[in-house]
This record gives structure tokens, sequence and C-alpha cells, in this order.
């Protein structure tokens, strides 16, 4: 794999993403090789957990901006389509799989990185971590199943109003809404990690998948018709002008001037 590292620990499966250079941002093939990862970690039987992590001292920006630009220049909008659909596939795999999932936030977490660390079970993160909804800065939804799974989460009016104004959630915020497990110190974080794994290896992998089998049937047994809709609508968002004037004035370091059309 080139776009993220995988390896394995023990009883624990470990996906890094690790495209520091352009603040971890996804882009297809680095979709690709996290599903790809994950159906490793499903697959393996020696795996019990599986931990997501990153390189760089963000951890990401969600969507490349660098790709979106060029898919904007090239009026390339499959491409951009396709990360959407691969996005929302993560999380709902996140979601399926019938082992626990953590993630390890340092840093700022953005866009589908930040619904991402939601699908997860459990969110580790540092006193450095801040979560964005992203999109309506370039004109964009929440993708990776944002809106269902943070209105699952922490309540729809709230997730209505992150998405809307794109405010970064702090990581107090975030463990008082419930959508952080603990937090640490940077220097801290792996014992901390360390400590979490030490009480769920206490339990049976059957009860986690048992648990894991009902969180989905009673919140998100219509996930795919969520991410049907999710999907039509960033498609329809990408072919914009406001979203074309959202990538390019992230490019030129300005703030957008939207017209609605």
């Amino acid at each position: 794999m080139e776009h993220i590292i995988y390896q394995i620990e023990e009883d624990l499966a470990i996906l890094t993403l690790n495209r520091p250079e352009v603040a971890n941002g996804f882009h297809i093939p680095m979709c690709e090789e996290i599903l790809e990862a994950l159906t490793l970690a499903e697959e393996d039987p020696a795996v019990h957990f599986i931990l997501i992590n990153t390189n760089g001292k963000v951890f990401s920006v969600g969507g490349d901006l660098v790709e979106m630009k060029r898919a904007v220049d090239e009026d390339d909008i499959p491409s951009l389509t396709k990360i959407a659909e691969l996005v929302n596939a993560i999380s709902y795999k996140i979601k399926q799989i019938a082992k626990p999932v953590l993630i390890e936030v340092d840093g700022a977490v953005a866009g589908a990185a930040a619904n991402m660390a939601v699908a997860a079970d459990f969110c580790l993160a540092t006193d450095k971590a801040k979560f964005i909804q992203a999109f309506v800065g370039i004109g964009l939804a929440p993708d990776a199943g944002g809106i269902h799974l943070l209105s699952r989460s922490i309540g729809v009016t709230r997730a209505a109003q992150l998405a809307m104004t794109g405010e970064a959630l702090t990581v107090e915020k975030a463990l008082e809404w419930g959508l952080v497990y603990r937090l640490s110190e940077a220097d801290k974080l792996e014992k901390t990690r360390e400590q979490l794994l030490k009480k769920l290896r206490r339990g049976s992998a059957n009860s986690y998948a048992a648990i894991k089998k009902l969180v989905w049937e009673s919140q998100f047994k219509d996930w795919q018709d969520y991410a049907a809709l999710e999907l039509k609508l960033q498609e329809s968002l990408a072919q914009t002008e406001d979203f074309k004037e959202g990538v390019r004035a992230h490019s030129e370091r300005r703030r957008p001037k939207f017209t609605g059309k």
C-alpha cells in the first residue's frame, strides 16, 4: 500500500493514514487502500481490534483539496463523485465490522475524516484535536455518512448547526457531547489506548459482534437509502458554481463569494 501503513501488533490491526504532505487528504487511491485494509482486518481471525490513526500534525483535512482543484479545473466531476462514494463506504464498513474500531485523533480532523471519527466505536483524542464539518465552506454537504452519524450521536439540531456553520467543535465539547471517549495529552495517547485495549481484552468477541449488530439494527439499517441520497446530493452540489468558487477560493486563500448558482 502506498498511501496508508497497515500493520498487526498482537491482536490489533493498525491503519495509519500516510499522506502528511497533503494533510492526509482523501483521494481515490487512499480510500481504496483504507477499504482494503479494513477488509483484511475484518477477515483476519487473529485480529480482534482495529485502530485508525495518522502520520502528521493534522489528522486529516478530509477531501484532498489539491485533487478537488484539479477536478474543478478539468471538469472531472466523476472523480469527485467517486471519492464521495468511497468515504461513505468507509464509514459504512466501520459500523458494519463485528470488531471494535478505535480511532486516535491528534490535531484537526475535518470533513469526511471527522465523520469517520464519529463512525468509530471509540474515539481517543488529544488536547490538540478539533472536529470540523468543513463542507459548507466549499459549497458541499457532509459526506461519509455525516448527518446520519452525527444526528444519532449528538442530536439532529446540533448536527445541523455544525454542518451549516462549519464551526470547529473543540475536543472538550466533543468529550462532553459523547463524540470522544477519552481525552489525553499527546504524549499519553498511546497509554490511553493501551488502557482501553486492556479493558476490552477482558470481554468476549461474541459480545462485541452482537452489540455492533444491535446498534446497526436499531440505528443504521436504513444506511443504504441515506447513502444513495447523500451521493446524489453531493454529485449535484459538485456541479454548481458555488462549489467551484469554494475550491478556487480555498486555493487562493480568500473568502468564497457564493451566489447560490
